[in-house]
């Protein structure tokens, strides 16, 4: 038999002394909680007595909370937070709603995924799918059914299918390429680069023959956080920039951004849907599973 949690207070005392550490009044607490402002303090001061501690300083011009009041209260309102999420998600999978939470990059999501995904929901109008940007750096979040990764296998502790490689190409805008017969006349142009791979220009002016590997940082040129922000100075005529495939086809496709040479580099990481083996069973994660490898054939 499981073990009894024994510490736990009472979840009205808790509602009573989150809603009053966050208005800092007992009054204004009782009116949001459709009690009496003494039935507050009451819960108030029973939480009190049950943990040993002053969680409010009592002044006759208000409350201040405590040192340890302000603690609990912190956690008390991400926890009731938690609650909250946890009944409305059970409520919708009551009314046969499914959720599927996938944590994809920012870049990744607002370029390749979400583009595509009016296709999933017509195929799938009783899943309710949840992007969660952060997935390409962040730690894995429990919470998420499955995330889209950038990396290589092995991937400890999940399960993972490789759905296409990361290969870098040069973009900018047409007026840019007007001016680029060869990549030697890159000199003549500000190349960005993203804070976080910065070895994208060495690796592909290695690729591309230039005699000197380096010579993007020597040139300088603008610094961006990711390669979104990078891929919309290219497109506002900045400068070339080198981005993943799957970051700019759309916007090749559409003439907005010109990759003027035919020049392809491995990145030598690859794109993965990942998600714990617990997870496997999961029937909105077999379905989207099959409609990403169906969208990755079509391409």
């Amino acid at each position: 038999m499981p073990e009894m949690r024994r510490s736990l207070p009472s979840l009205n005392a808790l509602r009573a002394f989150e809603a009053a550490a966050r208005h800092v009044s007992f009054t204004a607490a009782a009116e949001e909680l459709h009690v009496s402002q003494a039935a507050v303090s009451r819960f108030v001061r029973l939480l009190e007595e049950s943990l040993g501690v002053a969680l409010f300083q009592r002044r006759p011009n208000g409350l201040t909370l405590t040192d340890a009041g302000q603690f609990l209260a912190t956690g008390a309102s991400r926890a009731l937070d938690r609650i909250e999420e946890l009944v409305r998600d059970t409520q919708e999978r009551g009314q046969s709603r499914q959720v599927l939470t996938v944590g994809v990059g920012p870049t990744l999501a607002t370029r390749w995924l979400i583009p595509r995904l009016g296709h999933f929901t017509l195929a799938h109008p009783s899943i309710e799918i949840r992007v969660a940007t952060g997935g390409a750096v962040a730690p894995f979040n429990e919470e998420w059914t499955c995330a889209i990764r950038l990396g290589q296998e092995p991937w400890p502790g999940f399960s993972a299918e490789r759905l296409f490689t990361a290969d870098l190409v040069l973009v900018c805008a047409p007026s840019v390429a007007e001016r680029l017969d060869d990549p030697s006349d890159l000199g003549g142009v500000s190349l960005l680069r993203v804070r976080h791979a910065l070895t994208d220009w060495p690796r592909w002016s290695a690729a591309a023959g230039l005699p000197d590997p380096l010579f993007a940082q020597r040139q300088g040129g603008p610094i961006f956080d990711t390669y979104g922000l990078a891929l919309q100075a290219a497109a506002d005529g900045l400068g070339a920039a080198l981005a993943m495939r799957a970051y700019v086809e759309a916007d090749i496709a559409v003439g907005r951004l010109v990759s003027p040479f035919s020049i392809t580099v491995p990145k030598g990481d690859a794109w993965y849907l990942i998600h714990r083996p617990a997870k496997a069973g999961d029937p909105c994660l077999q379905a989207f599973g099959s409609w990403l490898k169906q969208e990755i054939a079509f391409e």
